[in-house]
C-alpha cells in the first residue's frame, strides 16, 4: 500500500521535471529566435538607411541637372533619372530579398519546432484515474459518509490513492 503511494509520487516527479525541461526548452529557442529577429530588424533599418541617402543623392542630382549650363532635353534627364534610380534601387531590392528569404527560413523553422513541440506536448497525459476506477463512484461513496478505508476496501484501491482522487477534485 505504501509503495504504490510512493512509486505516484516519483510519477508526480518525474512528470513535473519533464514539464519544467519542455518549460526551459521553450525559453530557450525563443532568446534565439528573438536575435534572430533583432538581425531581421537591423538589417531593415540598414536598408532604411541607405533608402534615405539614395534619396537624398538622387535630389542632389535633379539640382545638379537643372543648374547645369548645357541644357539638356527632356528625353535625356528622364533617362538620366531613371538610370539613377535603378542603380539605386537594384541594391535595395537584392536587400530586400535576402531578407525576405531570412525571415522565410526563420518562419519555417518556428513552424517546425512549434509543430515538435506540439507533438511532444500531445504525448504527455495525465491519467483520469489510477486504474481506470471511476472517480465519480469514490466521490460519491465519500459524499455519502462512507470512509476511506471503506471505500478502498469496496473498490479494491489503496487508501492513498482514495485521498489522491478526493484531493485531485478538491473535495478533502
Amino acid at each position: 500500500m505504501n509503495l504504490e503511494f510512493i512509486s505516484i509520487e516519483y510519477l508526480v516527479v518525474a512528470m513535473a521535471a519533464m514539464i519544467l525541461y519542455l518549460i526551459y526548452y521553450v525559453f530557450t529557442k525563443d532568446s534565439e529566435y528573438n536575435k534572430n529577429i533583432r538581425s531581421v530588424a537591423s538589417a531593415a533599418e540598414e536598408l532604411n538607411r541607405e533608402i534615405f541617402y539614395l534619396k537624398k543623392k538622387l535630389s542632389d542630382t535633379q539640382k545638379k541637372i537643372k543648374n547645369s549650363t548645357s541644357r539638356m532635353s527632356d528625353d535625356d534627364i528622364y533617362q538620366e533619372v531613371e538610370r539613377t534610380v535603378y542603380d539605386m534601387v537594384k541594391p535595395i531590392s537584392l536587400g530586400l530579398k535576402r531578407l525576405e528569404d531570412s525571415v522565410q527560413s526563420i518562419d519555417e523553422h518556428i513552424d517546425s519546432r512549434i509543430s515538435s513541440l506540439e507533438n511532444g506536448v500531445k504525448q504527455i497525459s495525465i491519467p483520469t484515474s489510477i486504474h481506470g476506477n471511476d472517480d465519480e463512484k469514490i466521490i460519491s461513496l465519500f459524499k455519502q459518509g462512507i470512509t476511506l478505508d471503506t471505500i478502498s476496501k469496496e473498490l479494491h484501491i489503496s487508501k492513498a490513492e482514495v485521498e489522491f482522487v478526493l484531493k485531485i477534485n478538491k473535495i478533502k
